[in-house]
Parts: C-alpha cells; sequence; structure tokens
C-alpha cells in the first residue's frame, strides 16, 4: 500500500520541514500547522508555494500556516481553531502544553503535536507527558518520520484526540516520498467505519499498516534469550551487524507507547526470552530507572501472560539507562552491554555507556552512585533508620508489629536500585503483592474448608475461622494471638485433611499486617516513572508513605518543583485510591488518622508527608524546630494542604479538609458569596488581573500624582504634610513616633503617623517630609512590623530628591558587648538613614540615636534629635492648632480604672469576628480573666508579607491552687486542648494548666468548659494575687493536704470580687454602666479598689527540707516550720520581696530572693496575705512598671518599715524567723510510698509539654491513665506530673499502664531531670530566642560532656528563658540561658542547688558551639576536682569562676 501512497518527491531543507509539511497535506483543507520556529516556518512557506502551480490547493494550506513563539499563543490558536490543528514544537515546550493536552482529551479535539528529538533531554521531555492520555508514537528516520506524520493526522483526526509524533532531528537537504497520490487511501481509512469492539489501538494500528509499520514489532532469532526493549524501531537505534553477530539477541521495537499494548507486547516477545532489557535513552536525574522499565513490568506481571507465554517463567527485567542513545554503540560495545547484562540474575538497573565506554550526550544520567551506601545496608537496618523519623515512629506506634516495612525508604523509586535484592523497593513491592495473593488463597481455602463437610474441623477450628473468615480485614480480629491460637489448632488437626495441611501451610497469612513502602524525594518528580503509577493501579493493599523534605518557602529554582502533594492529587485521579497530605508538625492528630485511614483502606493508599529538611530526611542536623517552623508555615500559608481522600465515603464524607486556615477562608468565602449572589448576578464581572496590569499601574501612579498635588494645595491652606513611620517591637519606637505625630500638629501639620509594614515604598516620592523612628530586633535586625518595607526600599528604584527626612534610632550600646559586634547597634536606623540618602533624599538632621545605657535610656538621645529636628524644621507652634487628634496615651493605671471592673469592652470585642485580635487595652484586661493574646511567630513574617493579619489566639491560664486536680478535670482540659486549642497542654512553671492556641471565638466556650469542670481562669494573670503554689513532695504527703488547704483558702480569701468574669464567660447577660454583684448591689472590690495592684503578686509555700516550689523566688512566700516529729506544721517563716523579671542591660532592673520578714502561727497565715499584699497595693511603684513589683518596694523602703507596716495592719507582732534548712528544689521521680496504703508516682515531662510526640504519645498515654485512676494528680512547679494516692492495690496496674505506654521510662540524665524551660517562641510576644524547643537539643548535647565526665546521675540545675522576664526561674540555677536574640544566650553559673542564691552572668551573647566550648572544660572541670557531696554552684564559686551574688542588687556586679 505504501508504494500506491509515496508517488512524488518533494525537496525539503529538514525533516521538521517534511514533517510540517506533510501535516499540512494529510487531511485536507481542514488542518491548520503552528510553527513555533521561525525557519522551519519560512522553509514550510517555501515548499508549499513551489508545489502550487502543479496543486493549487497548496496555495491555500500555505495560508493555514501560523509562527507562533509562545505555548501560551499556540494553546489558544489550538483552542479557537475549530479543526484539527497540527503543532511543530520543541520538547522543552510540552510541559506546558499538559493542560492543552488534557482539555484535547475531555473535549476530543484533533491536535497532533510533532516534537524533534535532538538530546536524550528531548526524549525525557516527551515522556514526561506520556500519560497526558494523548496517543505517543515515535519514528526513527527521516522517512519514517514523514509516514508516522501522516499517519498521526490520521489517527488524531479518526479518534477525535491528541497525538504527540516525536521524531529525529534532521538539517540536511533531501528529496522525500511524499503523498500526492494518497489522498484517496486517507479518506478511505478515515470514512471507514469501525466495528463495535474495534479499541483505538487498533485504529492506531490500521494506521500505520498503511506504510508498512506496526506499532509493536520484534527483529532477531525466534529463540532469542535477551531481547532488548526500544521506544521506537531498530532500524537505526542498533546496528544489524550487531543482530548478526549474536544470535542470541533480538529487539522488540515499540513505535507506539500510548496506548500501551499488553497483549501486543507478549504476543511479540519469543517464548524463550530470559532476560528482557530496556534499552532508553534518557537523562533521569532523580531515579536510575528509565520510564519504559515501568511499561515492560506492567506487561511481564499482567493477567495475560499466562496465555500469551504459556505459563513459563517471566523473564528478568533490566534497565539500560543512559543519556547516551542506542545508536551510539558499535557491535563491540553493544556485546559488552550484553555481557554484563547477563550477569544479572535480579531485576536491576545500570549505565550501558559507562560499561561500554560510550560518551554520554548530557551528564547527570545515572544516579546509581548515590545509592551505594545505602546499598550496604540490610533492610533490617534500614527499616531501624525508618523509625528514626517522625513517621516511622508513628508507624510503629500505630501498628507495632502488624508493621510491614517492605523497602528502602531512602530509595530513589518504587523500583529502587541495585543494591541487596531484600531491600530493593521492587523486591519490597513483589512482598506486598505475594502476600495479598497468600491471604487471597487463604480466605479461599478456608472458605472451602468450612464448607466441605467432609473436612474434619473441629468444634472449636471451624469457630476460630468462622470468626478469622468474617474479620480478616478488621486488625482487631487478625491478631498476632489470634493467628497463633488458630496454627496450634491447624498444627495438631493438619494431618486428618490435605485441606487442613493446607491451611496450615499458609498459616502466617493470618495476622494481618500493615504493609507500607517508604519513598524519599524523587518519588514525586515524574509519577510515572517512579512506579507510583503502577502500585495505584494494582489495586492491592498497600500503603505508600511519600516524604516531602523540601524547604519551605517552596521556589521555583528548587529541585523540588513538582512535590509530594501533587502525587496526592495524581493518586487521586484515580478514584480507587485513599489520598491523604499530612504535617506531623502541624497536627499530631491528623496524622494518626490519616495514618488509621489509609491502613484500614481495602485498596492502594497514598499518605504524602511533610518533612522539611535541606538534608534530608536521615540527615544528622536534623532539627525539630527548624521543621516545625517550616511545617507551620507551610501549612498556614495553604502551600501544603491538609487533607483526607476516601473515595468509599459517601458524598461530603469522600473529601476532609483538615487545614483550619483553609477551612475558614473557604467558609468564608462561601459565606460571602452566598450573600453577594443576587448583587453579584447584576453587577460586571472583573478580572482580578486587573489589579496588576500595566494600566491599573500607571492609573495608581496618576492617582499619587494628582493627590501630591492636592496635597500641595491644601498644604498652603492647612499647613505642611510630615509622614512619620515607625518599626518597633517592644512600644517604644511607637512611642517616640507619636510625639513626633503631637509636636507635627502642634505646629498644625498634617500628620500621619503609621507603622513602616503599613506603608508603600512606592509612596515615599509623593512625601515631602518622612521622620523615621527604628528600634533595634535582635542582632541587629530590624523590627518585625518594619521588615517588608526595608526589604523593598533596599530594592527600590525610585527617585526622592523631593523628599526631606529624619531618622531616629533606638538601640542599646551594650546589648552585644564584643568589640567585633559593635556592627549591630541601631543598625536598623543607621540602614534606614543610609538608604534614604543613596536614593535622593535630603537629611533634615544627622541620625539621632536612644541609647539604653544612657541614665534616662532612649529618652536622652531623643531629647537632643527632637530639638535638631524642629529647630532645623523652623515650623512654629500654632496657638489654636488642633494637637488633640491623636487620643491622649493611656496608662496601665487609668485603663483599669475605667474598665468598670475589668469589664472593659471584652464582651463586643469578642463577639467582633472582623478580626481574630482584640485592641490592646482590652488586651491587657484580659490577663485579669486569665488569658493572654498571642500569635503564632513562627508564620508572622510570612502572613505580614501576604497582607494578612497576624496569626491570633490566645493562651488560656487555670487557676489551680496547689496544683491538685482530679482525673475528670484532666480528662477535661485535654478534650479542650484538642477541641479548641493546639491539641497540647502546658503544665506551668506555677503548677497550674495552660492552654495555646484558643482562636477568639472560641474564648467562651472554653471558659465554660473549665467552669464546667470544676475551675475558672480568674486572677490566673493581671495585676491580682496570682495562682498560689504549694509543695507537691512526695515524701512529705501528710502534710499536703494542709498545705494545699491553704494555697486554696488564700487563693480564694484574695480573689478579685467583680463580676465581671462570670457575666462575659458563663452568663450571656452583659453590663453597661454602673456594674451590679449578683445580690444588686454595685460592683466594688473591697481589698483591691478600682486600681487593683501595680503588679502582679505571686505566693509559694514549701515544706523543707525540699524547696520545690522555689519559695524565695515570689513576692510572699511561706516556709514551714514544722514539730520535732516532722509530723506537722506549726506555723511559717513569712518571707517577701522575690521576684525574677528584669530587663537586659537595665541595672536598674533584678531579679530578687526573698528576704524573711517573721514567724506567724498557721492560723494567721492568711490574714498575712492580705496585708502583705494591702501594703504592696499602697506604696507599690504605679508610674513605672518596671519598678513596680514588691521586691523593688521592698528595696525602696528596707525590711524594717515593710515589717512595721504589716504588723500595723495585723494589730500584732511577729515572730523571728525559725531556723530551717532546704536541700533541694528538684522533683522526686519514680514510686514513692507516702501514708498508709497510698503511693505516688512522679512522672518527668519535658518542661511540661502534654503533647503527643512522634513515638511518644504522651498526651494519650496520660488521658489513658486519667480514665483508670482512682486518686489524684498533682502539677509540680518543676513541670512535672505525680500520680498521686495510688491504693497499693492499685500500683500493679497502674505501673502496667505507664509501662505499657513507656510513662515509667526515668532513665534520663539528672541534669535533664533538672531541667526546665519556658514556652517562649512560638506564642510568646516577649521571647528573643528559644526556649522550650531548643533546651533539649542542648541537653542532649549536653548529656555526651557529662557522660564523658562521669556525672549523669550527679544532678545540676539547669533553666532557659526566651527572654529575661525569668518565668522559668533562671536566675537562682546552677546553669541558665537567658535569650537575647535568634539563637543568642546570656550564660549564667553560680545559682544554688536548693534555689536560695542568685546566679550571676558568665558570658553574655554566646551560641550553642559557643556554650559547649564554655561548659565542657567547667564540667570536666568540676567532676575531677569537687569536694564530697559538693554541688555544681558551689563549685563554680569556690573556683572563682564566677562571683558570688550576694542579694538582687548586687546581680550584675562582675
Amino acid at each position: 500500500m505504501a508504494s500506491l501512497i509515496r508517488t512524488k518527491s518533494v525537496n525539503v531543507s529538514s525533516t521538521s520541514v517534511a514533517v510540517a509539511y506533510t501535516a499540512a497535506r494529510t487531511v485536507a483543507d481542514s488542518t491548520t500547522v503552528v510553527v513555533n520556529n521561525q525557519a522551519a516556518f519560512e522553509a514550510i512557506q517555501t515548499a508549499l508555494t513551489s508545489t502550487a502551480t502543479a496543486d493549487p490547493s497548496a496555495a491555500k494550506t500555505s495560508s493555514d500556516i501560523v509562527s507562533l513563539a509562545q505555548a501560551t499563543e499556540i494553546a489558544s490558536v489550538v483552542r479557537s481553531a475549530g479543526k484539527p490543528v497540527g503543532v511543530l514544537v520543541a520538547a522543552s515546550s510540552l510541559v506546558k502544553l499538559i493542560a492543552l493536552l488534557r482539555d484535547a482529551v475531555r473535549q476530543k479535539q484533533s491536535v497532533v503535536l510533532h516534537v524533534p528529538i535532538e538530546t536524550a533531554d528531548d526524549i525525557s521531555a516527551v515522556l514526561a507527558v506520556r500519560d497526558s492520555g494523548s496517543v505517543l508514537l515515535r519514528s526513527s528516520s527521516r522517512q519514517q518520520a514523514i509516514d508516522y506524520a501522516a499517519a498521526a493526522s490520521l489517527i488524531s483526526f479518526k479518534l477525535n484526540a491528541p497525538v504527540i509524533h516525536c521524531f529525529p532531528s534532521d538539517s540536511a537537504s533531501a528529496d522525500i516520498a511524499a503523498f500526492e497520490a494518497g489522498q484517496q487511501v486517507f479518506a478511505d481509512y478515515l470514512k471507514a467505519e469501525e466495528e463495535e469492539e474495534t479499541d483505538s489501538f487498533e485504529l492506531i494500528k490500521a494506521a500505520l499498516a498503511l506504510f508498512g509499520a506496526e506499532p509493536v514489532s520484534y527483529a532477531g532469532p525466534n529463540d532469542a534469550t535477551l531481547v532488548y526493549a526500544l521506544f521506537g524501531t531498530a532500524s537505526s537505534e542498533i546496528p544489524q551487524a550487531a543482530l548478526d553477530s549474536d544470535k542470541t539477541i533480538g529487539i522488540l521495537q515499540i513505535s507506539a507507547l500510548r496506548p500501551l499494548s499488553i497483549d501486543a507486547i507478549l504476543q511479540t516477545l519469543p517464548q524463550s526470552a530470559a532476560l528482557v532489557v530496556a534499552f532508553e535513552q534518557v537523562t533521569r536525574q532523580p531515579t536510575p530507572w528509565g520510564p519504559l522499565l515501568f511499561d515492560l513490568a506492567a506487561a511481564l506481571h499482567a493477567e495475560q501472560w499466562e496465555t500469551a507465554q504459556g505459563g513459563r517463567s517471566r523473564p528478568v527485567l533490566l534497565d539500560a539507562v543512559s543519556a547516551a542513545s542506542p545508536s551510539a554503540f558499535s557491535t563491540d560495545q553493544l556485546a559488552q552491554v550484553t555481557a554484563h547484562a547477563r550477569t544479572l540474575e535480579l531485576p536491576a538497573h545500570f549505565n550501558p555507556a559507562q560499561i561500554a565506554g560510550v560518551s554520554e550526550a548530557s551528564a547527570g544520567a545515572d544516579a546509581a552512585s548515590a545509592q551505594d551506601a545505602l546499598a550496604k545496608l540490610s533492610l533490617e537496618e534500614q527499616r531501624k533508620r525508618v523509625e528514626q523519623i517522625p513517621y516511622g515512629q508513628l508507624l510503629k506506634q500505630l501498628f507495632d508489629q502488624r508493621l510491614h516495612v517492605a523497602n528502602a525508604a531512602e530509595s530513589k523509586s518504587i523500583w529502587g536500585n541495585s543494591g541487596k535484592a531484600g531491600s530493593t523497593p521492587e523486591f519490597g513491592f513483589g512482598q506486598l503483592a505475594a502476600y495479598e495473593q497468600e491471604r487471597a488463597r487463604l480466605v479461599q481455602a478456608v472458605t472451602a474448608a468450612l464448607r466441605d463437610v467432609s473436612v474434619p474441623l473441629s468444634q472449636k477450628l471451624q469457630a476460630k475461622l468462622t470468626a478469622w473468615l468474617g474479620g480478616r480485614d478488621n486488625a482487631a480480629v487478625a491478631t498476632e494471638a489470634a493467628a497463633s491460637s488458630i496454627s496450634a489448632l491447624l498444627e495438631t488437626e493438619r494431618n486428618a485433611s490435605s485441606s487442613i495441611d493446607e491451611l496450615y501451610r499458609l498459616r502466617k497469612y493470618f495476622a494481618l499486617q500493615s504493609n507500607w513502602l517508604i519513598g524519599a524525594d524523587a518519588w514525586a518528580y515524574d509519577v510515572g516513572n517512579s512506579g507510583v503509577h503502577h502500585v495505584i493501579a494494582s489495586g492491592l493493599n498497600i500503603n505508600m508513605l511519600v516524604l516531602e523534605t523540601a524547604s519551605y518557602p517552596f521556589t521555583a529554582s528548587s529541585k523540588h518543583q513538582q512535590r509530594k502533594k501533587d502525587i496526592g492529587l495524581y493518586a487521586m485521579n484515580y478514584g480507587t485510591a485513599y489520598v491523604a497530605s499530612v504535617a506531623v508538625y502541624a497536627s499530631y492528630t491528623q496524622v494518626l488518622q490519616a495514618l488509621a485511614e489509609a491502613d484500614a483502606f481495602p485498596g492502594p493508599s497514598v499518605v504524602v508527608a511533610y518533612l522539611p529538611h535541606a538534608d534530608g530526611v536521615f540527615s544528622s542536623s536534623y532539627s525539630p524546630i527548624e521543621v516545625l517552623q517550616q511545617s507551620k508555615r507551610a501549612v498556614d500559608s495553604g502551600a501544603w494542604p491538609l487533607f483526607r481522600w476516601n473515595p468509599e465515603a459517601a458524598g461530603d464524607a469522600r473529601f476532609q479538609l483538615d487545614s483550619e486556615k483553609l477551612r475558614r477562608e473557604l467558609a468564608e468565602f462561601l459565606r460571602r458569596d452566598n450573600a453577594l449572589a443576587a448583587i453579584g448576578r447584576a453587577a460586571p464581572s472583573l478580572s482580578g488581573d486587573l489589579d496588576t496590569s500595566v494600566e491599573g499601574a500607571v492609573s495608581d501612579k496618576l492617582a499619587r500624582r494628582a493627590r501630591g498635588d492636592v496635597d500641595a494645595l491644601l498644604g498652603g491652606l492647612s499647613g505642611p504634610p510630615l509622614l512619620v513611620l515607625f518599626a518597633s517591637d517592644g512600644g517604644n519606637a511607637e512611642e517616640v513616633a507619636r510625639r513626633i505625630s503631637r509636636q507635627g500638629r502642634m505646629r498644625g501639620m498634617r500628620v500621619q503617623c503609621v507603622a513602616m509594614d503599613d506603608f508603600e515604598v512606592d509612596e515615599l516620592p509623593f512625601e515631602k517630609t518622612v521622620i523615621f523612628s527604628v528600634s533595634t530586633a535582635g542582632q541587629g535586625e530590624m523590627p518585625t512590623n518594619g521588615r517588608e518595607f526595608f526589604k523593598a526600599l533596599q530594592t527600590a528604584s525610585i527617585n526622592l530628591s523631593e523628599t526631606q527626612f529624619a531618622v531616629f534610632g533606638l538601640g542599646d550600646s551594650h546589648y552585644w558587648p564584643r568589640a567585633e559586634d559593635a556592627l549591630f547597634y541601631n543598625k536598623p536606623g543607621r540602614d534606614v538613614d543610609r538608604k534614604m540618602a543613596e536614593l535622593g533624599a535630603r537629611r533634615i538632621v544627622e541620625l539621632g540615636l536612644g541609647d539604653d545605657q544612657d541614665a534616662d535610656g532612649w529618652e536622652t538621645g531623643y531629647a537632643d534629635f527632637d530639638q535638631r529636628l524642629w529647630n532645623e524644621l523652623n515650623i512654629a507652634v500654632v496657638s489654636d492648632a488642633p494637637a488633640a487628634e491623636e487620643a491622649p496615651g493611656r496608662t496601665d493605671e487609668e485603663n483599669k480604672v475605667i474598665s468598670n471592673y475589668l469589664r472593659g469592652t471584652i464582651a463586643q470585642a469578642i463577639a467582633d469576628d472582623s478580626t481574630g485580635a482584640v485592641d490592646e487595652w482590652d488586651g491587657k484586661l484580659l490577663k485579669f480573666h486569665g488569658t493572654y493574646m498571642q500569635d503564632d511567630r513562627d508564620v508572622r513574617s510570612e502572613r505580614q508579607a501576604r497582607g494578612e493579619e497576624k496569626a491570633f489566639s490566645f493562651m488560656i491560664r487555670v487557676r489551680l491552687p496547689g496544683g491538685v486536680s482530679t482525673p475528670e478535670q484532666w480528662l477535661a482540659m485535654d478534650k479542650l486542648a484538642d477541641e479548641y486549642g493546639n491539641g497540647t497542654m502546658k503544665i506551668t512553671t506555677r503548677q497550674t494548666f495552660q492552654l495555646h492556641g484558643v482562636l477568639k471565638r472560641n474564648l467562651r466556650e472554653t471558659m465554660r468548659g473549665i467552669n464546667r469542670a470544676l475551675m475558672d481562669t480568674i486572677a490566673a494573670c493581671g495585676d491580682v494575687n496570682r495562682n498560689v503554689v504549694a509543695s507537691a513532695n512526695p515524701l512529705q504527703a501528710h502534710l499536703q493536704p494542709e498545705v494545699a488547704g491553704l494555697a486554696r483558702e488564700i487563693s480564694e480569701h484574695l480573689l478579685p470580687s467583680t463580676s465581671a468574669y462570670h457575666e462575659i464567660w458563663l452568663d450571656n447577660t452583659f453590663v453597661a454602666g454602673a456594674a451590679k454583684q449578683p445580690s444588686g448591689a454595685e460592683d466594688v472590690e473591697p481589698l483591691y479598689g478600682a486600681a487593683y495592684l501595680p503588679r502582679k503578686f505571686k505566693i509559694a509555700i514549701a515544706i523543707p527540707p525540699e524547696n520545690d516550689v522555689d519559695v524565695v523566688a515570689y513576692d510572699l512566700g511561706y516556709i514551714a516550720i514544722l514539730d520535732d516529729a516532722q509530723k506537722s506544721i506549726l506555723g511559717y517563716n513569712v518571707v517577701i520581696g522575690g521576684g525574677m523579671g528584669m530587663t537586659h542591660n537595665n541595672k536598674k532592673t533584678y531579679p530578687r530572693l526573698a528576704t524573711a520578714l517573721g514567724y506567724v502561727p498557721k492560723d494567721k497565715a492568711v490574714v498575712v496575705a492580705e496585708k502583705v499584699m494591702l501594703v504592696q497595693r499602697d506604696h507599690g511603684d504605679r508610674t513605672n512598671r518596671k519598678h513596680a513589683r514588691l521586691k523593688y518596694t521592698v528595696d525602696d523602703h528596707g525590711m524594717s518599715w515593710w515589717r512595721e507596716q504589716v504588723e500595723q495592719r495585723l494589730g500584732f507582732r511577729m515572730e523571728e524567723p525559725r531556723p530551717y534548712q532546704f536541700t533541694r528544689n528538684g522533683d522526686r521521680y519514680g514510686w514513692v510510698g507516702t501514708t498508709e496504703g497510698l503511693n505516688n508516682f512522679t512522672m518527668f515531662v519535658q518542661n511540661g509539654r502534654v503533647a503527643n510526640f512522634p513515638g511518644n504519645p504522651l498526651k494519650t498515654a496520660l488521658a489513658e491513665v486519667a480514665r483508670t485512676h482512682q486518686g489524684n494528680f498533682r502539677l509540680t512547679c518543676n513541670g512535672h506530673l505525680i500520680i498521686a494516692d495510688v491504693k497499693d492495690a492499685d500500683v500493679p496496674r497502674i505501673s502496667e499502664l505507664l509501662a505499657r505506654h513507656k510513662l515509667d521510662n526515668l532513665d534520663y540524665s539528672a541534669l535533664r531531670l533538672h531541667s526546665m524551660a519556658c514556652a517562649a517562641l512560638p506564642p510568646c510576644g516577649l521571647a528573643m530566642a528559644e526556649s522550650e524547643r531548643y533546651l533539649p537539643r542542648l541537653i542532649d548535647l549536653l548529656d555526651r560532656v557529662i557522660d564523658e565526665a562521669g556525672l549523669r546521675n550527679d544532678a545540676i540545675v539547669i533553666r532557659m528563658t526566651g527572654c529575661p522576664n525569668g518565668c522559668a526561674r533562671p536566675y537562682n540555677a546552677e546553669i541558665a540561658f537567658v535569650g537575647k536574640a535568634p539563637g543568642a544566650y546570656n550564660l549564667y553559673l553560680g545559682g544554688a542547688h536548693n534555689g536560695e542564691r542568685l546566679n550571676k552572668i558568665y558570658r553574655e551573647s554566646v551560641n550553642e558551639e559557643q556554650i559547649l566550648e564554655l561548659l565542657t572544660p567547667i564540667i570536666k572541670q568540676y567532676a575531677l576536682e569537687r569536694t564530697d557531696g559538693e554541688r555544681f554552684g558551689d563549685f563554680v564559686i569556690r573556683k572563682g569562676i564566677v562571683k558570688e551574688t550576694i542579694e538582687g542588687k548586687d546581680f550584675h556586679d562582675l
């Protein structure tokens, strides 16, 4: 037939021209040809013009050819063509046309992409889109390219489907046999009616047959034992001489790769083939396996194998992948490749070019070298490595003995690498497939045995088999125990029948495994090449966990351009696989749920899991903090959505969106969409892209210019404009900005005062006068609300020649004390000043600098700057200027007084759903109600960059005097943490519960839930007496009811009387005007008054010799004095003036330990608390909150004055303090017998955080303990937990429960057991550095030093805080770290082990490396030179390493 078609010779300049010429001529009068190559376009026009005389239709065809350069233009022409289209397009453009191809499949549009192939990269690009639904053809010579170009056009027109035709590029001029006489043959083909059963492959086969070609063919002997499989034809790929020289090899030629015909491959492959080698020319950066291998694997393992190949054993499948073309191999070189392939007995891959010494066209073709180290690991070693990562720990936790990880998790593909056979992923996949098949056989065998009455099953065995058959896919039924029980019965009865013996042979399949394949990064780059496609398509009950390690933000330049979540979307398209996207550090519960659902799903499951780390999953530098921060940012931004897809679920339950932020945004969108639907129908629909169009940008600039002109006009009438911009984290720079603003208004200026990030840099040229107030954050960094502005300023190309400016910077010249760190002082202010001058702006005055080290802090520098600024501006104060445009500043004292007894506008604020925040003044009042507003600082800058408000949430602290909780209360808090919090609880350093992450809209329900559990939060924070703490030492359990009772009594006595708490949180009635008590009387505070206290007030009760509450660190402390028998409490030494908070480099602030005031009998303890508090109420500093704590009032007036004031209010004199002795301030861990018949177990809870961690589901485990325990829980002031009052008879049961959940593991170093850290980042707005999230890692490092020194069991008190406010009581620790900036801490040494001495600064601003360098020799010296019983804090003082701190006022003296 070919001879009838090819009857005319046409001269063309290249194969591309010939292909396009043919495409234009094949389907007459119906084809538009789009060419994205100008030279080819001109050559095609010339070729068609040259035939116009002989064929008038050629001229018309010529007019249908279009030359376009961009993929988007090509797609536009194709979509609007309305008739078949041929496109000559470069391989590099294919990925941009995927959407076009998919649309063509759905819309049944005829389009052919003709793709010239020059390099292996081009072939890879073609194969990357092979699963787009298009027919995929490859030709291997110029004439075949012409033939296939015509065939592709016919196929596309006949199937109404897209076709991709790739062909070898050739630029030599030559004659080709054209199809001038073939039009009728083509027309006959197109008009032929298909039989009903005719599928697309048969139509493709018929089209190729017109040119004497076949979609799948074979060349070589019929008894070949090694067959090379190629995508293309052998005529130009493998020399004939190679076939002639070795009669044992053959060539399987696949010209039509899509749709793949498994039948054609199997029928063509000789039955003698023992080895099948996929010979592929592709570049494979991510994996060493080529794409053809997977198609061959699907064919060799298909059901048709038995029929087509007579049931023989399957050949070994090998993959020969390189960037070199098979045609580049000589006969001798191919013989070397053949010889190497025959040495391989297992599925494997290799680089034939390396073996034969053939030069490769492009680098990076073989990724096997990266796997060499991995290949040396056994499967068991690799599985252990899996358990090191969080997701591996979760799998182990969930499925334990059922878990079966069948591959090497670090393999580059599901099909793995040629390492040890047992660790390759294809081996693992085969294992799991075999498991499924064998288990299916077991089900059939059990069913048959139960139905066959002749099988002599015992009654017991029959019952167990029946139960198993009904629940075989239920993990609770098909357990290891059940399998063992059935196996034992089968063993005794196996000789009675061959059917029973067959069941015994299959016995290991009675237990239900949880089968998993775990994938590394490369699985995502090409979902088809990686084998994901084949696992999903298998339909087997196999679970895949695919890990994503790409760092957030995901960038286009990253090698991770296609992320794992795309695999999830790919899998969802099948509609038969369970799919989930998870991030363990964003939602632990969602990960557990997804893994459990994946395991329960009866088909394939794909769980894509985010675990970002630059050095990969198994890096030794793995940092949970880094992973946590990036996970939260990716999830919060929506870049990594959390979801679950279950195709078997009904209706809306199929897809569950677990990302809280995305759910809220979707709900809000739908709400707005519904509300505005009617309006939307009547209004025009405008594209959002208009906002970013060139015209829009020009319009905006014109509008700003017009506004500038108007401002200039108005300036002449109402005064010149003034723009004041500030960047401030702590508020001082904002205060400076407001002062400048007030001064401007007093001079009649039109003032705008905003944060830098709230102002567009492009607006600066239209401002005449700009004043900056900029503070310094961290290590010379810009404050958070100025970072985006400054980034834009640094890259701006604007002209500020008409703008004048001045900058005032705020910093601390001693914050970074080393000479080399001097550049950090006021760096942000200096940077802004420099950049404004570079952009042409004129300085009004030289840079002003405020220094915290000056006598009045930054005020000194500001006074000078203020005078210079206004003298230079020379604008006089206007007598009638409206200076009150800005409301006068409100002090904290005024805010309390006008709050209507703590009501403020809280009720309205929490009802306002337009923001997740409350204003500053309601935020201060909320503290009295037990809650702080916070925001997630991990995502703060990201959200600000996106124009979103901060991720606001609230911390709620419970008032829990004495730290005693019932199991029911524990469970209530556990539930609230999950329902409304971030899924965790914090046992605070002040013996109570804290919830974090509560959204404003959930505040009331959370408060009510706490109240229903018979607890409250009032006075847990704020300028009142806060939670009263008491010793929890289990060795003094007989005294604990008394001190806990005293803590409750004091707390209740000093509780605020306002009814605001009940009204706002528990009732639905909000009081306006004069507040009323329930009795009807007006609200009044008999103890506090309307202004409450100057600052917070804290009370602790200790029982010597245990100082587990750090009693001298509080405003007021009670030290129990016992009788001689140590059995009962006689009274208390009263100590006052303790407190931890201070400010870095401000020597007027300092920590202080309490001083003894006197001794009182225990029946006077409550009234003493009242009177001490009243003295502080009346005499504490209410003008300077940094000086308002009771410790400063003590030092201002002296102890004699204080005793006189207290005794005057008491009406009696206190006795002198009585002797006592503290020996330690830690907790006693493990089981301790307490009162008769009762026992306590003290559990280590690292930094007080109760959460589910990978491999350590602490929160879930403690909830189970709470459901079982009959006694109480006691929270300790070190952040740990005591399971208290366990009856002797219950100890074994509780012990077993603790052991089962690994809660009894106290095998930590004594250093860790005596560690403590505050929450710090991300919730705390005051934190300057990490604390809770970082201290465990630092202790890991210090433990190595401790172990080397032989001090593992020697207690050293070590504490860390993220700022100098001292929440974790760092200043009386033996070793302490106080954050100054990210990664930088002040190091303090020398606190007393019993908590009764302050430490001293040893080094300022040290990082991790410096900490280890400094502490290692001191710890080793302590191990060698300490005296008997000498504590570390005492040792460093004796050795002169630090000076002893005698009292708070000399804390800063070195």
